[in-house]
């Protein structure tokens, strides 16, 4: 069984650990009901709650480094623009040397919204994948506390839930 305090502990390992608890009691004689230690489940589903604001905590990390990724992104634009303009305003002594001053900012200027643009998009699938991964294990934990209440009701006959 998990370290009951650690409210680091993943949830999946968690509701892994209840499921062993009951699939390990001593069963009923001539009864598909089993003995469970009290205090081990309220203590597995103490820690369960308890993990659920660090998952959802972790995720909000994920968006704010995406969100740290963009910014330090849009940034460096914003520097490279600065410098192209500066770059450009210092070229302007011949005709010529003027034209491919204003060729070479264009050019530098494209590359980097080129460039934010591809970091955004990557901070953006980043994001996107994190978030999706735990919209994954969210929806296994659902699964699970479904199957399982389905299972206690069963065991109830149905009487579960009419309280």
């Amino acid at each position: 069984m998990s370290n009951d305090s650690d409210r680091s502990a993943p949830l999946l390992a968690i509701l892994d650990d209840v499921a062993l608890a009951v699939q390990s009691a001593r069963a009923m004689p001539m009864s598909a009901s089993v003995i469970v230690n009290r205090a081990e489940v309220l203590d597995l589903v103490a820690a369960a709650r308890e993990s659920v604001p660090d998952q959802v905590a972790a995720a909000d990390q994920i968006v704010a480094d995406a969100e740290s990724v963009l910014s330090r992104a849009k940034d460096e634009a914003a520097q490279i623009l600065a410098d192209a303009r500066s770059d450009a305003e210092t070229a302007v002594s011949e005709h010529e040397i003027t034209q491919a001053a204003h060729v070479r900012a264009a050019e530098i200027v494209a590359a980097a919204e080129a460039k934010a643009e591809e970091l955004e998009a990557g901070a953006d699938r980043y994001c996107d994948s994190r978030l999706a991964q735990f919209e994954t294990d969210l929806d296994a934990v659902r699964q699970q506390v479904l199957a399982g209440r389905a299972r206690l009701a069963a065991r109830q006959g149905g009487r579960l839930g009419e309280d």
